[in-house]
């Protein structure tokens, strides 16, 4: 059996992982109800003429369950924060005090809650998209490497079927995922 060159299966299942992964933090910004921090983590900050995430201008805290906390570092920023937060599409209305911006978590109705479902199915169609696109990225190469004479014909068709066996096993675990975060926006 010939070797093959310059194809690394183990390089194409990290990549389609490394899309799982960014879902899993996609995810974990959604709200469920509960105030997190990491709802806050999508939200980009304009500011010094720069797009910055929250956590780089301010230190974010979970005083009680339905409540945020942020502590603008520089008090020109805070006009820019309360800015950033009210076009995000988390639905909440910032308060200013000082140099604290409070967030009340509302409860969520069932329309919200469908809406977040929404949100969901879209960070995960993503992750499918991405996890698709590695694959092509990935058959590609091995087209190429038959064809220059590389690999034979063989090499390739049982190369591309692990190729699609592992963008099966990506695409199985990303609609996990979903499942599970579905469900917990879902719980009332």
């Amino acid at each position: 059996m010939a070797a093959i060159p310059e194809f690394d299966l183990n390089d194409i299942k990290r990549r389609m992982q490394g899309a799982v992964t960014s879902l899993r933090g996609d995810l974990g910004s959604l709200r469920t109800g509960r105030a997190t921090p990491s709802i806050l983590d999508p939200i980009q900050v304009d500011a010094y003429g720069a797009m910055m995430p929250m956590s780089q201008v301010a230190t974010v805290s979970v005083p009680e369950p339905r409540l945020l906390s942020i502590s603008v570092w520089d008090r020109g920023m805070i006009a820019a924060v309360e800015k950033a937060i009210r076009e995000s599409d988390l639905g909440m209305n910032p308060q200013t005090e000082g140099q604290t911006i409070r967030l009340r978590v509302p409860e969520m109705n069932e329309q919200r809650r469908k809406e977040m479902v929404k949100v969901a199915h879209k960070y995960t169609e993503e992750a499918r998209v991405a996890v698709r696109h590695v694959r092509r990225d990935g058959l590609d190469h091995l087209k190429k490497l038959e064809k220059d004479g590389a690999i034979s014909e063989d090499d390739e068709k049982r190369q591309a079927a692990d190729v699609q066996k592992a963008t099966d096993q990506h695409i199985a675990e990303i609609d996990g995922v979903l499942a599970a975060k579905e469900k917990e926006i879902m719980q009332v």
